[in-house]
């Protein structure tokens, strides 16, 4: 780990140079509306101009009735619209039309690798916050998966910031497509809920650019995304809402963003730095860019200037986004038939088959009179639950109800709890009280019934993971243990049966050690959204294959994870009751910086996040990042390069036969990974750049073209601060995972 001070140096020398790299953007559709946008701020007052720069409601920010201008209506979240609050209040209003789509959250699109899926996810989404009368999806949330236990893993992407850029660019694309703007969240660098509303991050310039900036850059580059949210954190030692470097250097001038950017909930902490530096709208209030900004222009601390300039970028917004009036929101209810079957091809295309031993899946009917369902993960809804964004749905099929719909009399069904699901005590805590724990011991006797029903039943589907109150917004997990005594109860079950499937149902990653010694197949069904039970029925049963791979590295265990092994995570100290919490509760914000290093993050992995740690440093994890079983097999052949040497502006094409060699169609994950030879500058041992997906019926084989932009193997020069390419040989690597590598070419830079 460099030091502390160069560290800051490096991360903020562009504070006081002009950045040398300008990358080109494509035109904005913004830029249309600048001559518009001229006559109307000299028409408004300086009133109705701080107006338009914070909150009205809980979800609203301010607009020029007098002018036309209509308030901006944000939706949250990112997977399913939320329900209609009170006014400025978080009470519910009641509604019966308010009623969305639970769609897929984000690691369940991530395990699709699929940006056509996410176009679709981004347009169905979209079209239901419309049918809401909403301009902009607080959505899609796409910082780097850094750490197993994150409380948002379930709702961010990936580990990789490839992956994760392909899949930010459809779903914004197909978001805005629908006339709805996304709102890229949270820029940057919010990799972890506990002090998130307090901690300081400290990376090094290279690991922000090649690492955690890229989703954000693609998304802006490429799908032109009109909005950003700023996180909560420290950066360098300025609070990203008013975060000069990442808002104006990085996200404006160099990308080219032409949008707006707001706060994330209670995220302000200043009127001058955060205006000047490029916020431009507080939620949900105005307590700094309200009337405290209006004071500061007529004292001169802020120039009116400034005001304009963020106005404009407003109304840029604004003007391309068309509002929808009131009486025609909400008419009719929000979940559509279009959407939940776009919610369905979501939810079947991300289940991952980690293990298939025995060939126990797809389940043969024919074999089995009984099917024992253990575990309440199997009845468990996951709409809702925990801190943070939650969807009011039309309806959720639970694995248990997606089975018995597509079962119906064929096969007799037994159900058994197992384990009490772990759920966060109401009220406020007692003085004194043990902190409540989703590691608990197994209830003997919910094992001993589990047992029971097991010993009777042919076959066992065990229903384990985590729910949405473990992984939640404002706090990570203490751990990657399977809660409520799991690993005990499998135990129990395999006593009695060993033919045992388990059904992983959770966001990230958990230990599986246990599971894998006595379950010979092992599914990952996430929080699979509305269709989640259907689609899990009918890839247990065959109607569908299994499509999914992983986005992120299940380590054997916790301590072999970046910044477990490195020591940089957790951070010791207290940890401080969440911003957004005491902001939904009313209670202050804690100003009280906390003991020990609680207040600073020192990303000291550099850019060995994920998978580049573990190949990098040979450390085996229970499945690989990409990793995915489907019900046949994939045979490699004839990689070929179009060229042997590459120059800087080129492309590099890469040719491999992928042949379904089973009997089954399904789909075929082909990941490409880059490794430097003998090159001066330090890479991770491989990574991702390129990867595609091929569906092939038995028998099929298919030509399979890769392309990876030479650009795209750059890196980040600290001291020329600017992007530079390596020149010598790299190694290209064809696989089915970053752990199954199947074929090698070599090319020159």
């Amino acid at each position: 780990m460099k030091t502390l001070n160069k560290l800051t140096c490096l991360l903020f020398v562009g504070m006081a140079f002009l950045l040398t790299y300008s990358a080109q953007a494509q035109t904005s559709a913004l830029a249309k509306y600048e001559t518009q946008i001229d006559g109307i701020i000299a028409k408004m007052t300086l009133e109705e101009k701080v107006n338009m720069l914070h909150g009205v409601r809980i979800f609203s920010s301010g607009g020029v009735p007098r002018l036309g201008i209509a308030d901006f209506e944000f939706a949250d979240g990112p997977f399913g619209i939320r329900e209609e609050l009170i006014g400025n209040s978080w009470a519910p209003m009641g509604l019966g039309n308010d009623l969305a789509t639970f769609f897929p959250t984000g690691s369940a699109l991530a395990a699709t690798w699929s940006s056509d899926v996410a176009y679709k996810y981004g347009l169905a989404i979209a079209t239901e916050g419309r049918l809401r009368g909403k301009d902009m999806l607080l959505g899609p949330a796409i910082n780097i998966q850094r750490i197993p236990t994150g409380g948002r893993t379930y709702e961010y992407l990936s580990e990789d910031p490839f992956l994760s850029s392909r899949l930010s660019v459809g779903y914004t694309k197909g978001a805005q497509d629908q006339g709805m703007a996304v709102c890229l969240k949270h820029f940057a660098l919010n990799n972890q809920e506990n002090n998130r509303g307090q901690v300081d991050v400290i990376i090094s310039p290279r690991a922000m650019r090649e690492i955690y900036l890229p989703p954000f850059e693609a998304a802006v580059k490429e799908a032109d995304a009109w909005g950003v949210m700023a996180a909560y954190n420290k950066v360098g030692g300025y609070w990203c809402s008013e975060n000069y470097l990442l808002q104006e250097k990085i996200l404006r001038q160099e990308w080219g963003f032409k949008g707006l950017i707001v706060s994330d909930w209670g995220g302000v902490h200043s009127t001058v730095p955060a205006l000047t530096n490029g916020l431009n709208i507080e939620m949900p209030g105005g307590a700094f860019l309200g009337n405290r900004l209006l004071d500061s222009v007529r004292t001169g601390a802020v120039k009116e200037e400034i005001v304009n300039q963020r106005v404009r970028e407003i109304l840029r917004v604004r003007l391309h986004v068309k509002p929808i009036p009131a009486n025609e929101a909400t008419q009719v209810i929000t979940s559509q038939p279009r959407q939940q079957q776009i919610a369905y091809d979501i939810a079947s295309k991300a289940i991952v088959l980690l293990k298939n031993d025995k060939a126990q899946l797809p389940l043969d009917i024919t074999k089995y009179k009984k099917i024992a369902v253990i575990g309440e993960n199997a009845n468990q809804k996951n709409a809702t639950g925990g801190v943070g964004a939650g969807v009011k749905t039309l309806y959720e099929i639970t694995p248990l109800q997606g089975l018995k719909d597509r079962l119906g009399t064929q096969v007799e069904i037994v159900y058994s709890p197992g384990y009490v699901e772990f759920s966060r005590p109401q009220g406020r805590p007692v003085q004194g009280a043990p902190r409540p724990t989703p590691y608990t011991p197994a209830d003997p006797k919910l094992v001993e019934a589990a047992q029971k029903a097991a010993k009777d039943a042919d076959i066992v589907l065990f229903f384990a993971g985590t729910n949405r109150e473990i992984e939640t917004e404002g706090s990570d997990r203490e751990s990657i243990q399977l809660p409520s005594g799991q690993d005990e109860l499998i135990k129990a079950l395999a006593e009695v049966n060993p033919n045992i499937v388990t059904v992983i149902v959770s966001g990230g990653p958990v230990d599986l050690s246990v599971v894998n010694q006595y379950s010979p197949a092992i599914l990952m069904s996430w929080f699979n959204g509305s269709e989640g039970g259907h689609a899990l029925a009918d890839v247990l049963l065959g109607k569908a294959a299994p499509a999914g791979r992983l986005p992120f590295t299940i380590p054997v265990k916790l301590s072999d994870s970046p910044a477990y092994a490195l020591g940089n995570y957790p951070q010791t100290g207290e940890v401080k009751a969440d911003i957004f919490v005491n902001l939904v509760n009313g209670k202050e914000t804690e100003k009280a910086p906390a003991a020990g290093n609680r207040n600073i993050a020192y990303y000291s992995e550099e850019t060995l996040v994920g998978y580049r740690w573990f190949t990098t440093k040979n450390i085996q994890p229970a499945f690989p990042f990409g990793h995915g079983l489907t019900y046949t097999t994939f045979d490699y052949a004839n990689i070929k390069t179009d060229k042997v040497k590459y120059g800087a502006d080129e492309i590099i094409k890469v040719s491999v036969d992928v042949t379904n060699s089973g009997k089954v169609e399904a789909n075929e994950v082909v990941q490409l990974y880059v490794h430097r030879l003998k090159g001066k500058i330090f890479f991770p041992e491989k990574e991702l750049k390129a990867f595609a997906n091929v569906t092939l019926k038995p028998g099929e084989t298919r030509a399979v073209t890769l392309e990876i932009p030479v650009k795209n193997l750059r890196y980040w020069d600290e001291k020329k601060y600017d992007w530079a390419l390596e020149h010598g040989s790299i190694e290209l690597q064809a696989g089915a995972s970053v752990g199954d590598i199947r074929l090698t070419a070599k090319a020159e830079i």
